[in-house]
């Protein structure tokens, strides 16, 4: 029991789901077959440290301004990792992911969706960091894949003297695209497929449906508008190129 609450069950919850992702890519033999239940570990012991560390600072917005940088740093260097940068991407993904974010809570705080209380700072900073991030990332790698498989196509373009922009700037584009797929799809279907946790979170917290869908549209808007703002720069900064990209694993 912690704080009235018995873990043993989710525990047990928990290992079984892990268990059976695991089986699965076992039987068919996918490799990487044991990342779901590290990723779901890792995950657990991340949780349980943010959340002693959240009931502490949850009111205080100088250090939940601390821990949205800390958040914004991992999410970076995630991003970096996931398109096999150097220290030119470090600036790429950091400029991209901090504008879309930056952007969205300052206009969804400046316009009064969302009051600008320090609960509402770090739910809304945190979601939209995070998908910023995942966003950036297939930005970042389904560019580079496209640019390597179709380098005589670009190359083609140069040789007729376009610029090393205008050169992949369809290619760009389709990225772009392509990244937002998911974050589209959610937001088509929230309420049809998608409940989705922020609007679940929020009547486990005491709020009427009405509120929390309320909530809810403010987050998806600001998740479409940060992601396609921070899709964009992704494509603007790795848009000139000219040698053909090496792809990261």
């Amino acid at each position: 029991m912690t704080g009235g609450i018995d873990l043993l069950p989710t525990v047990i919850g928990v290992l079984v789901l892990a268990a059976i992702a695991t089986a699965a890519l076992l039987a068919f033999r996918v490799p990487g077959r044991w990342t779901p239940a590290l990723a779901v570990l890792r995950g657990a012991v991340q949780l349980a440290v943010i959340s002693a560390i959240l009931t502490g600072i949850v009111s205080q917005p100088a250090w939940i301004g601390v821990a949205l940088l800390v958040m914004f740093g991992i999410a970076t260097g995630v991003a970096v990792r996931r398109t096999g940068g150097g220290a030119h991407m470090v600036l790429v993904m950091a400029t991209s992911i901090g504008a879309g974010a930056v952007v969205s809570i300052g206009t969804v705080f400046a316009t009064g969706a969302l009051q600008p209380t320090p609960r509402y700072l770090l739910a809304i900073g945190a979601i939209l960091i995070g998908n910023s991030m995942s966003i950036a990332t297939l930005a970042g790698r389904r560019f580079t894949a496209s640019v390597a498989d179709r380098w005589e196509e670009v190359e083609g373009w140069l040789a007729l003297g376009a610029t090393p922009r205008r050169s992949t700037l369809d290619l760009a584009r389709r990225a772009v695209r392509e990244a937002l797929i998911p974050s589209i799809d959610q937001t088509k279907t929230t309420g049809l497929v998608v409940l989705p946790g922020a609007f679940v979170g929020a009547i486990f917290g005491g709020l009427s449906p009405l509120e929390a869908g309320r909530f809810q549209i403010v987050v998806l808007a600001a998740i479409m508008a940060a992601g396609s703002l921070t899709a964009v720069l992704i494509a603007t900064w790795l848009g000139p190129v000219r040698t053909k990209p090496v792809i990261a694993a």
